[in-house]
């Protein structure tokens, strides 16, 4: 019988064959903890094993993403007890300058087609945008992942998803993705790995894959994975230093639970209305409706690639009166790109707040947070009440986003 790419990475990493529905002791070859719940981590991890070494410090990682800076002194605490603990394992901190800890892990090489990576991020399965298996999981768990190198997991069956049609302008990855979460909605993929395919899929560049990738938590999955490209293996060989990394692929008879299309022939422009993510529309069906703010950021759409897209529609205008429209880079990396494109000046000469690398208000602390009677448009991956504060979110792509700074209202792009 043939093999999913989910059970063929775990078997790799396993001694055990490793088929859905297993429960078998996976090898990791990261495992992270962010700047909530990391001092959880350290304090299960002295409860539990006491000044012992952790299983590899070449492998052990802290990210602090969350609130960065730290702006209270809860974060502020817990930080530093990452920091002081981190100095005494050997382990590394990509601290409150780096960003998101998903994205600095691909873009240092952390993580690689084919790859095991776990961490206090519910989000982790961002990396499937790569090929790699990312799953966020809970401080005591990780705690273990940090002393054993390893974890038990039950090995997710999968169901595969192709994407029917091309994408075209002014869609972006991110109506591909709305498009699918509303297809399957929020537990249409429950407790499963999908595999996606289709033209329109292998034509997305890293920045829109990760976009795709990042909003299986939304549809229930456990993760997304797209076979890598030459183009993201070529990026992820050039960060990693792996040179002989190829995609997994899956087996021309593997198993899956199901096998459904999403036709985007015709896609427009969609929204996913408030209170949830799979409450989608046509941003047509919604135009008109006022606008207070605008968030473009995230693990979703913190890429340059969004940054610029964004920045390509409001050049040379400017946000509309009253209107609060922020932005935040997704890494340290993106943040120079920005500088030196031209695309932070063109942001910043729009009315645009241009903040530090981070996650951006969908974690409760940082830009992009909306008081009541609100109304915002994000390009995050969570419109539920009180996610991003009390006020209602908009979920769209950094062009519907940068269009409705501009009017001031949900408005459909134009070309």
């Amino acid at each position: 019988m043939g093999q999913t790419i989910i059970e063929k990475i775990i078997q790799a990493h396993s001694d055990e064959r490793g088929k859905a529905g297993d429960i078998v002791w996976m090898g990791l070859d990261a495992r992270t903890a962010r700047d909530f719940g990391g001092a959880n981590v350290v304090k299960n991890y002295q409860k539990h094993y006491g000044d012992a070494p952790v299983d590899d410090p070449a492998k052990t990682f802290f990210t602090f993403d969350l609130v960065t800076p730290a702006n209270n002194i809860p974060y502020a605490i817990n930080q530093q007890i990452c920091r002081d603990w981190a100095r005494t394992q050997g382990v590394k901190v990509f601290d409150v300058d780096m960003g998101i800890g998903s994205h600095v892990a691909i873009e240092y090489g952390l993580t690689w087609p084919g790859a095991t990576f776990v961490g206090t991020d519910s989000h982790l399965n961002i990396l499937g945008a790569i090929g790699a298996f990312g799953q966020g999981m809970g401080d005591q768990d990780i705690a273990f992942a940090f002393k054993a190198g390893k974890t038990w997991f039950e090995v997710p069956h999968t169901m595969k998803v192709t994407i029917k049609g091309e994408l075209k302008p002014p869609c972006t990855a991110k109506d591909l993705t709305l498009a699918c979460v509303g297809r399957l909605g929020a537990s249409g993929a429950l407790g499963q790995a999908v595999e996606f395919y289709g033209p329109a899929v292998e034509a997305l560049d890293l920045a829109g894959r990760i976009t795709l990738a990042s909003m299986m938590t939304e549809m229930g999955g456990i993760i997304g994975l797209i076979p890598p490209s030459e183009e993201v293996l070529a990026f992820c060989r050039e960060r990693s230093g792996r040179q002989d990394l190829e995609a997994i692929q899956a087996d021309p008879d593997a198993v899956y639970t199901e096998e459904i299309e999403v036709d985007i022939s015709g896609l427009e422009p969609l929204v996913a209305c408030p209170p949830k993510p799979d409450n989608v529309a046509p941003v047509r069906q919604v135009a008109g409706t006022k606008i207070d703010s605008v968030f473009i950021g995230s693990c979703t759409n913190g890429r340059f690639e969004d940054l610029a897209a964004a920045a390509a529609v409001v050049q040379g205008k400017h946000i509309a009166p009253g209107m609060v429209a922020s932005v935040v880079p997704a890494t340290r990396e993106v943040y120079d790109q920005m500088l030196r494109s031209g695309v932070l000046q063109t942001l910043f000469d729009a009315g645009f707040i241009v903040s530090n690398p981070g996650c951006g208000g969908c974690a409760s602390g940082h830009i992009g947070m909306v008081g009541n009677g609100q109304v915002q448009v994000s390009t995050s991956n969570r419109n539920f009440a009180g996610k991003q504060g009390p006020g209602d979110n908009y979920l769209a792509g950094p062009v519907v986003a940068a269009w409705a700074a501009l009017t001031g209202e949900l408005t459909v792009p134009e070309l």
